[in-house]
This record gives C-alpha cells, structure tokens and sequence, in this order.
C-alpha cells in the first residue's frame, strides 16, 4: 500500500493544534538542576479518569534529555500575543544558548496560564522521532489579573515560519 505523504501532510495541516511551551527541570537526584524547554504541536489529554495529559518531545531536541532526568514538567499555554515567546522556545535551541537569558535580554517573561505535572510515564517504541511523556496535572498557575482561565490559543498556523532550533 502506498502512503500519499502529501495529502496526508495537507489533511493534518487543516487541523492546526495549539502551541504550548513545555519547560523541564532535571531533578537534583537525577542531575544538576538543568533548565530546558522547547514549543510543543504535539500535546494532549489522553485520560479523564484519572486524569493525564501527554506530551511529544523530539528526540533531537535538548529538552529530551532534560525531560528524561526529571519528574517535574510546566506546561505553559500561549496566548495569540504570545508569539515572540514561542520562537525563544521553537527557534533556539538549548544546546547553544540559555533561552531564559534571552528571555531576560527580550524582556519576555513564561507568566502565562500553566499547568504543573508530575511525570507518570514515558512511552517510547523506538520508532518515532518523539517520545510521549504521560503526566499527571497537579496544579493550575494563573497570575492573570482577571484570574481566568480562557486563553485564545496561538496555533501552529500563527507560528509555521519560524525556523526550528532543530530538525525533527
């Protein structure tokens, strides 16, 4: 059976997901308090009861390491005027640089609406160049003002131009 790549690429194209920015911290025990994130396409809930959410993490990406050394990961929701923080995170990589360094030197700040996790568990075949991380919410941070929780989310179809810190 032959797979027509194309067509499959335009379909999925038109389903557009919205862009978060998943940040990790490898544990004491497990590392040296290293920071990593990255901008993450491919996230979603995958349990209600009990409730977890998963994440796909490019084995290229320096974040990968990270993750595999930590239980703690922040999902942070963007907003459509949130774009100049996700190419820190979707255009830089923390192989070379220090992405909340240039968050400081941008005067940009991660106070989005976020979702604290404990990692559950790591699903990985082999075969894909991502690797699920199942977690579970465990916390809710919201500094908005108005404390609510409506975000009008940025798209990948807001952020296709950027250049990827790496290839997948």
């Amino acid at each position: 059976m032959t797979v027509d790549r194309e067509r499959i690429d335009a379909l999925l194209a038109t389903i557009d997901p919205a862009m978060i920015v998943v940040t990790v911290e490898a544990d004491g025990s497990a590392g040296d308090g290293e920071r990593s994130g990255c901008l993450v396409g491919f996230h979603s809930q995958c349990s209600i009861d009990p409730l977890r959410y998963a994440v796909w993490i490019s084995r290229a990406n320096h974040t990968f390491g990270v993750a595999g050394r930590a239980r703690r990961f922040t999902l942070h929701l963007l907003g459509n005027s949130d774009r100049e923080l996700a190419a820190v995170f979707g255009s830089t990589t923390g192989d070379e640089v220090d992405k909340w360094k240039l968050l400081d030197l941008a005067d940009l700040s991660l106070d989005t609406p976020r979702i604290d996790c404990e990692l559950v568990d790591v699903l990985d075949d082999g075969s894909c160049d991502h690797v699920c991380f199942v977690l579970e919410p465990t916390a809710v941070v919201d500094t908005r003002a108005d404390g609510s929780t409506d975000v009008a989310p940025l798209r990948f179809s807001g952020v296709r131009d950027l250049q990827p810190g790496h290839d997948a």
